[in-house]
C-alpha cells in the first residue's frame, strides 16, 4: 500500500505508486456488498473529523482498492467480475451513507471504465482493464473552468517530432489526486476529441488539491495542470465515434451520481432519527415527554421514509434497466430508455437528499447546529453533490420523452 502525501496542496510523481500487492477480485454480488459494508464501518468513526479538517481519506481509498471494489465493473471478457449495475449502485449507496466524499472519489473511475468499454479498442481495453484488476485507480481531469459550458474543451493535443503532447488545465478533477492513471479530454489539430490516459509520473503533469467547496470537502476535486505532457499513442482513445454509437455510458455515470445522493439522504434520515430519539427536547405545546412522541415529528419522519424508499425503488429499478439493456445490442431507443430510467431516479434522489438533510436540522432542533455533532455536513454534501448537473433538465428530459417521444442528448450528464 502506498503512503499518503504529507503536503496535501499538490501531488508529485511519487505520491501514488503502483500497488505493491494485487487487489482482490470480488466474484459475486454478495462479496461486493459485504466489502462495501466493511469499508463503510471503517469509514464511519472518522467521517465528521475528516470533513471538519478536510483530511483526505488516503487509507480508506487504499482499502477500497485492495478489497477489489475498484474492479467490479470490469467486463468478464477481460478477466473482471462484471457485477450487476444493481450491485454497483448499492455499493456506492452503502459507502456514501457514511461518507459521501469517500463515495464520490471513485465515481469517475467507474465512469471511465464505462467509457473504455464504449470507445476503446480491444487492445486498449485488455491492457487498461488489466491494470485496474491489478489495483490501479483511474482519475479524471474534469471540465475546464472559464469555458462556455461543461463540454467546451480548450485543452489541446498536438503532434511534434513524432510525439503526442497534451496541454491544458482541468478542474472538478475528482479522483485524480489518488489515481495511477489520470485522464484528460483534449482536441487534436483537426478539432477531434480524444481521451488520454496518462501514467502518474509523466513530466508536465501536476495535480493540485485546491478544492474549496463547502461540501464534499475531502474529494480533492481540484485542478489538473498539463504542460506538454507526452501521451503514448496506445493510451489515446478517440471519442468522436461515440456521437454515432448508442451506449449506456452516460446512464451508468448518472446511476452512480444518483446512488451517492441516495446515500447522503439515507445518512441524513438515519442521523435525524437517532438525534430525535437521544438528544432532542420536545416542543412545549406538544405536551409529550419525548421529542419522538411529537405527532408532527412522527409525521415528518414518516414522509421522509416514504420518499427515501421511493427513491431507493427508482434507483434499483433504473439499475435493473441498465442490466437488461446491457444484455442485448443497444440501439438508440434502448439507450434512451436507460437514460430516462436513471433520470427519474436522479430527480428523486436529488430531492430527497436535499429535503432529508434540511429536515434533519428542523426536527432535531437548535442543538443539532452545534459543530461537535457535524450534522450540517449532510446538507452541505447534498447541496454540493446535487449541483453536478441540474435536476431541472432531468424533469425536462423525462417529460420530453413521455410526452413527445424525444430522446435525450448523449453525454455523461443524462
Amino acid at each position: 500500500m502506498t503512503s499518503p502525501i504529507t503536503l496535501e496542496d499538490s501531488a508529485s510523481d511519487q505520491d501514488v505508486a503502483p500497488p505493491l500487492h494485487p487487489a482482490a477480485i470480488l466474484t459475486s454480488d454478495a462479496d461486493a456488498l459485504e466489502a462495501a459494508h466493511t469499508l463503510a464501518r471503517a469509514a464511519e468513526a472518522g467521517a465528521i473529523q475528516r470533513d471538519r479538517e478536510r483530511r483526505l481519506p488516503w487509507e480508506l481509498v487504499e482499502r477500497f482498492t485492495a478489497s477489489g471494489l475498484g474492479s467490479i465493473a470490469v467486463p468478464r471478457a477481460f478477466g473482471g467480475p462484471q457485477l450487476s449495475y444493481v450491485t454497483i449502485a448499492e455499493v456506492f449507496r452503502i459507502i456514501s451513507a457514511v461518507d459521501p466524499a469517500l463515495g464520490q472519489i471513485p465515481q469517475n473511475h467507474f465512469g471511465l471504465l464505462g467509457l473504455l468499454h464504449a470507445a476503446a479498442s480491444p487492445a486498449q481495453q485488455q491492457r487498461l482493464f488489466a491494470s485496474v484488476l491489478a489495483g490501479w485507480r483511474i482519475g479524471n481531469g474534469g471540465p475546464e473552468r472559464g469555458s462556455k459550458h461543461t463540454l467546451d474543451i480548450q485543452a489541446r493535443l498536438i503532434e511534434r517530432d513524432g510525439r503526442r503532447l497534451l496541454s491544458g488545465e482541468k478542474f472538478y478533477s475528482t479522483g485524480a489526486l489518488f489515481a495511477h492513471w489520470v485522464t484528460a479530454k483534449a482536441l487534436d489539430e483537426q478539432g477531434r476529441p480524444w481521451l488520454a490516459f496518462i501514467q502518474r509520473g509523466r513530466p508536465g503533469l501536476r495535480i493540485v488539491n485546491d478544492w474549496s467547496g463547502f461540501g464534499q470537502r475531502t474529494t480533492a476535486s481540484g485542478t489538473v495542470l498539463l504542460n506538454e505532457v507526452q501521451v503514448d499513442e496506445n493510451n489515446l482513445v478517440p471519442l468522436w465515434p461515440l456521437t454515432e454509437k448508442p451506449s449506456i455510458q452516460g446512464a451508468f455515470s448518472q446511476l452512480i451520481q444518483a446512488a451517492i445522493d441516495l446515500g447522503i439522504a439515507g445518512g441524513a434520515v438515519r442521523d435525524a432519527i437517532a438525534f430525535v430519539r437521544e438528544k432532542s427536547r420536545p416542543w412545549i405545546d406538544a405536551k409529550v415527554e419525548r421529542a419522538g412522541d411529537d405527532p408532527y415529528v412522527i409525521a415528518d419522519v414518516g414522509r421522509l421514509q416514504i420518499e427515501l424508499h421511493a427513491a431507493e425503488a427508482l434507483l434499483h429499478g433504473a439499475a435493473r434497466v441498465l442490466d437488461e439493456t446491457a444484455a442485448a445490442p443497444i440501439d438508440a431507443d434502448a439507450a434512451a430508455r436507460a437514460s430516462i430510467a436513471v433520470a427519474e431516479a436522479k430527480a428523486l434522489t436529488t430531492e430527497i437528499a436535499l429535503a432529508a438533510s434540511e429536515k434533519l436540522l428542523e426536527l432535531a432542533g437548535s442543538r443539532a447546529t452545534l459543530a461537535e455533532f457535524g450534522l450540517d455536513r449532510h446538507w452541505r454534501n447534498a447541496r454540493t453533490h446535487t449541483l453536478h448537473d441540474p435536476v431541472r433538465w432531468k424533469y425536462h428530459a423525462i417529460g420530453a420523452w413521455h410526452l413527445n417521444g424525444s430522446r435525450p442528448n448523449r453525454h455523461s450528464w443524462i
